[in-house]
Order: C-alpha cells, then structure tokens, then sequence
C-alpha cells in the first residue's frame, strides 16, 4: 500500500494501526532504515530499528513524519530517558529534515509544553530527580552504528518468582496491614490482622478537579484512618491499630516509592490552578509516604507502585499461591492490565522486581488514522485525542472513555441520560453527579443483555488491546504471551469473552485471564471472594497491596 493509499484511509475514517504501519513502512521498496538508541534513566540501552518512506508531497511528509513522532513518543512514554540518538544515512536529506525537527516537536526548549512535549515533561522530571541534565536528541550516522549486546534485556537475576511470592503469604499472618488501591474515580482500601481480612472501604471521588495537592493527599490520609477506625470497632479494640505495612497503587508514574509523573487527568485541577506553581504543587505529592508513617508502627514498611504494577503483584501472587503451580508458569515474568477509567499497565521480571521505568501504555499512540474522530476537541467524548496531551492516545482505545466514545459511534442512544451539549461538543456529565462510572455500568449491562452495539463495543476494547500489546511487544520485548486483566471491564464475563474476541481477531497469539474469583488463592484474596458485599475484580488489588506491604 502507498503512503497516499493509506492517507485516503485516514481521512476516510479508516483505524491506521501503527504495529501495521511499522510493517508496511518496512516493506517499500524505497524505506530508509534507521535505529532509535535510548540512553535510559538507569544507565542501559534500548535500541529499536525502524523504516520511513520517501514522500513525493507534503501530506506524504507529514504523514512519515507522524509516524516516527508516534514511534519516538512511544519508546519515551515507556522508558523516559537521558537522550535519544538517531542512526540514520547522513546524506539522505529527507530524513535529515525529519530528525532536525524533532526537538521543536517534542518542544525541548519550551517553559510550556504540550502535545509530544508532555513526555519531555515527564522525562525532564526523572532526570532532574536524579541530578541528571535534561533530556536531548542527537543523530548519528549508520556508518556509526553498532549493535548492543543485548539490546533489550532489562537486568533480572535468577532467583525463583514463586518461592519469593509464597514467603509473603505466612509473613502477612503476622502483621496488621494496609492496600490502598488509588484511582481515577475512586479510592478502595482493605485491612488485614494477622491473616485476616478485617474490613474493606471505598471511597468515590474525582481527583482531576482537586486544584491542590493537599485535596488530593487529604482523602487518602482520611480514608486510612477511617478504614483502621472501622478495623477497631469490629475488633473491639480502643483505638484504631497501627500499621506494621502499607501496600499503595497510585494512578501515575512511581519509582522509589515517589510518585513523578505529573501528566495524567488525575493531576488536571493543579494544572489549571493559576494560583501556585504546578511543579511546585505536584511535588507534593511525592510526600504521601511520609504523610502516612504517622498512622504505623516504628518501623513499618510503606510501598507505592503505579497502579499497573499492583496488577501484575497481584496476578502473580495468585498464580504462586496456586498448589498445582506448573513452574514454567511465571518463568517470562508477567503483564498485567488494569481497564477501568483508564488503562494501567504493569510489569513483573523474572526475578520479581518491577522495572523503574514509567511503564506509560497508557499514553501511547496506537492509531494514525481515524481523522473525522481526531478532528473533534479532546474534550468531546467523540474524539480519539487525549484529554492531557490532545494526542490520540491509548486512553480513547481501551478504558470508560473507549467505551463512551464507541458507544456514541455505534448507538448514540446507549448514552441517553449521561451525556450533556457543551457548545458543539458532547461530554459524559461529571456535574453535580459524576455519571462515568453509572454509565459504564450500564454499557456492560447492555452488553450483557444482548445488546449488539453495546456488546460491539467491548469487541473492539479487545480488538484495541492486541493492538496495544503488539506495540508494547515491539518496545519492551514481554516474555510472556498471556496478560492479566482487572478492574470493571472484567466484572462481566459476557464483556471479557467479547474483549476475548475482539483481541483473537488482532492478535490470536495473546491469551486474557481474568483477575476475577477464579484468580483466588492466597489466604487473604479467598476470604475476599466469598464475601458478598465486593468482588475480587473490584478489591484485587486493595489485597494485593496487602500482600506489597510484607
């Protein structure tokens, strides 16, 4: 296919998926190959090869162009990084306009970023934490290239995953702990005393109108000790018990226990607030460690991870408690995926260590097509744009806002009574009731009920995560095939075996488990699932956290 066959896709309403693209891209006859070499935050390398066509006009240009921005902001959307270096043929000059542009598309001399620039954002942060200079890109020439020894193998040991997992289990019998979950609409915790799950609390809130970091720190403080009140009175004790552990997931970026990301919706209030300094405000938010110590014992271990990570802990904390365990089982490691208001994704080596890198699938750039969707502003539930970057990112693909989106472009009155006209545009009502997580609800019941729309809906959420795992195939090089599923989407088996089948038509090779009752052994993750007042869907990863904190 020409590069001016696939542009009269995109402007047709056609998907483009850049997995595809790659691969097309490298079967011209005329592509240029060029490598990508991160230099990464800690010290190692990650090279990926790519091909760009020759254009013929500027709409071909500017489609190339596209792609290798998606590519470039993809790779730092995962690693971050000190510096991308570009091997490429130095005389070929239109690549040459290409890589001369990036550092004014990724805006690295601006104060103010947006678009491609979040990730510079991002990556400037990182750095800056570690004492590091900013990011920068720089070229090279193929003649140059060398390739790494290995160019993409994360250090992991050889220390057996299950046997370190199991440990945790008779350890937690023990302690009196704490799993916070942490997300986008809602803040569910569990307690456990010596092994048995005391009590749960949830919590529902909307993080990205807080225009203060304290009126995000504030609840999850309340809500702790709320829930070790609530542990007291069912106890009989005097006085709520303290912590020997803290197990956090936290919607963003985490590495050492500190969150730095600062790019996500959660954090959209603090970026509009024109009252205080937003790298200011947000770096507050790196104190809630310390904010919680006060309610645990000397001591006591408190651990904050990105909320897909916790996903992956805990899939893989049910699968080592497992007692016909095959051992080959956790060999690769493990992903896991959490689909709920947005997309999480979390990753566990071989070794049982979660990589400290930002992990950020969710930002990804999976679609190149799609044109009258791009078109609408991201704040219009019918555009394929991100609300935190106006990218068309992974977030109008998998999650509640894929699931509004297709649901409006399938039946538009699946969404009666949740949505609200805002000039021109269409949007899910957050004000005075935040609907998104009633109408998600009410999808997934559609779906079920045999609704064709709505059930079309969740078949193409699957369909969008093969793609998305083909992509994150291409950037990180998973051992694994099979990927563990949490959060709401997962509360239905009509919806996971249509996301089932949606994904089989993509990527046939990938294989789902759902984090459900079924993924229930640990001690405290069965008492979970024979309550009947939560799920494990919805508390999974509050127990996981239990089990984080050992």
């Amino acid at each position: 296919m020409t590069l001016s066959e696939l542009i009269a896709r995109a402007e047709g309403g056609d998907a483009l998926w850049v997995p595809d693209l790659r691969t097309c891209f490298s079967e011209m006859s005329d592509a240029v190959p060029i490598v990508l070499r991160l230099h990464c935050l800690d010290g190692h390398f990650e090279d990926r090869s790519l091909s760009l066509p020759h254009w013929t006009c500027e709409s071909e240009k500017h489609f190339t162009a596209e792609f290798l921005w998606a590519e470039v902001y993809n790779l730092l959307s995962v690693y971050s990084g000190r510096e991308l270096r570009i091997f490429f043929p130095t005389g070929d000059e239109q690549i040459r306009q290409l890589t001369d542009a990036l550092p004014g598309v990724f805006q690295l001399h601006a104060s103010v970023r947006h678009g491609y620039g979040k990730v510079i954002n991002i990556a400037d942060r990182l750095c800056r934490a570690q004492g590091l200079p900013p990011f920068s890109f720089c070229t090279s020439s193929t003649d140059r290239y060398l390739p790494l020894p290995d160019a993409h193998a994360l250090p992991v040991s050889q220390s057996s995953l299950p046997e370190q997992l199991r440990a945790k289990i008779p350890a937690a019998e023990h302690l009196t702990l704490c799993g916070i979950d942490i997300g986008g609409t809602d803040i569910k915790l569990a307690l456990s005393v010596n092994g048995t799950l005391i009590c749960t609390g949830e919590y529902d809130w909307n993080p990205a109108l807080s225009p203060t970091a304290e009126e995000i720190l504030n609840p999850i403080q309340t809500q702790l000790e709320s829930v070790r009140m609530r542990a007291a009175s069912l106890l009989g004790l005097s006085a709520p018990p303290l912590l020997d552990g803290i197990g956090i997931s936290f919607p963003d970026i985490v590495i050492g226990d500190r969150i730095l990301g600062g790019e996500t919706p959660k954090t959209a209030g603090l970026r509009a607030n024109k009252k205080t300094d937003y790298e200011t405000e947000f770096s507050k938010l790196g104190r809630l460690k310390e904010l919680l110590v006060p309610q645990c014992r000397p001591g006591a271990t408190v651990r904050i991870v990105n909320d897909g990570n916790m996903a992956a802990f805990t899939a893989a904390m049910e699968i080592a408690a497992e007692t016909a365990l095959d051992p080959a089982s956790l060999s690769g490691g493990l992903l896991a995926h959490t689909l709920g208001t947005d997309l999480g994704t979390g990753w566990l080596l071989p070794d049982g260590s979660v990589p400290q890198i930002p992990l950020e699938l969710y930002y990804l750039i999976i679609d190149l097509g799609n044109d009258p969707a791009a078109a609408f502003p991201p704040q219009d539930l019918r555009s394929t744009r991100n609300e935190n970057s106006a990218l068309p990112g992974a977030r109008r693909y998998l999650g509640q806002a894929a699931a509004f989106r297709l649901a409006n472009e399938l039946e538009p009155t699946l969404l009666d009574g949740f949505t609200v006209r805002n000039n021109d545009r269409i949007e899910l009502c957050t004000e005075p009731e935040d609907l998104r997580k009633p109408c998600l609800e009410h999808l997934m019941r559609q779906a079920d009920c045999g609704s064709s729309a709505a059930q079309e809906v969740f078949r193409r959420i699957g369909l969008h995560l093969g793609v998305i795992s083909r992509e994150a195939q291409f950037l990180m090089h998973p051992q694994s095939d099979q990927r563990f599923l949490y959060g709401r989407f997962v509360k239905s088996a009509v919806c996971f075996s249509l996301m089932q089948e949606g994904c089989a038509s993509y990527a046939p090779e990938l294989r789902f488990i759902a984090a459900d009752d079924s993924l229930a052994n640990t001690p405290l993750m069965r008492q979970l699932a024979v309550r009947r007042d939560v799920t494990v869907a919805q508390f999974g990863q509050a127990v996981g956290g239990l089990y984080y904190a050992v």
